[in-house]
């Protein structure tokens, strides 16, 4: 029996796109998408109660619907219990840092490893910039980043956007000669006193290579096989 590829969306009746041999949808007003974007969006930012029943529901059509909920209109909805738990988490969730808020918008391919490595570079999400941003996370996930900054309208979202400190807990390994400092001994000091853990060797658990030679070692093509953030400055961690 011959399969014959659907040629629209089934929930908006776009055209689909195929994308090396897999269809797409590339409406982005698609409401499958947007429940989608909804769904991922409360998962992330770890709202309790905002699952897949209660977002269909309460007929949440972006992550802006969230926000624009009163306490009775959920209680409204869900009832009086279910309502007001999820109501205070939605409260909650307006205290997310940018990291987390990041990682939560359903940006294509800025998760939580990018959100944290842009949140290197910035303290508010305002200092983003391009050129940030292809620094921390390479040329197409610092596009599609910018992209989405430049083309929503984020400012209307109850958060403050600012980075919270992920320093403490995160390795860091040297490789090569160092610019900044004469020893890596002291290099190390430096790192262990901003709250740095520093590690010898590259593996997939370490979150920054530090490169001040530019020379592409051993450890810099691994760092970059496992997508770890990699800085040419010490100083600037």
């Amino acid at each position: 029996m011959k399969i014959i590829a659907p040629h629209t969306c089934p929930s908006c009746d776009s055209t689909l796109v195929s994308e090396n041999c897999i269809l797409y949808c590339k409406n982005s007003a698609c409401p499958a998408q947007s429940y989608k974007l909804v769904e991922n969006f409360a998962k992330v930012m770890k709202i309790n109660g905002l699952g897949p029943a209660a977002i269909s529901k309460l007929n949440l059509q972006s992550i802006y619907d969230i926000y624009t909920l009163t306490e009775q209109d959920i209680i409204d909805c869900l009832g009086n219990a279910l309502g007001t738990k999820l109501y205070s988490s939605i409260e909650t969730s307006k205290n997310a840092p940018l990291n987390q808020v990041l990682a939560a918008l359903g940006i294509p391919l800025i998760g939580k490893t990018a959100s944290e490595k842009i949140c290197v570079y910035v303290k508010h999400i305002s200092q983003i910039t391009s050129d940030i941003a292809v620094k921390a996370l390479g040329p197409k996930a610092a596009s599609n980043l910018v992209t989405w900054l430049e083309t929503q309208s984020w400012e209307e979202l109850p958060f403050s956007f600012t980075a919270e400190e992920i320093k403490n807990g995160q390795t860091v390994c040297i490789t090569g000669k160092l610019r900044t400092f004469k020893t890596k001994a002291e290099a190390a000091k430096y790192l262990q006193d901003k709250g740095y853990k520093v590690v010898d060797s590259v593996t997939k658990t370490t979150n920054i290579l530090v490169n001040e030679s530019g020379i592409e070692s051993d450890k810099t093509k691994k760092a970059s096989a496992n997508g770890t953030l990699i800085v040419n400055n010490i100083l600037e961690l």
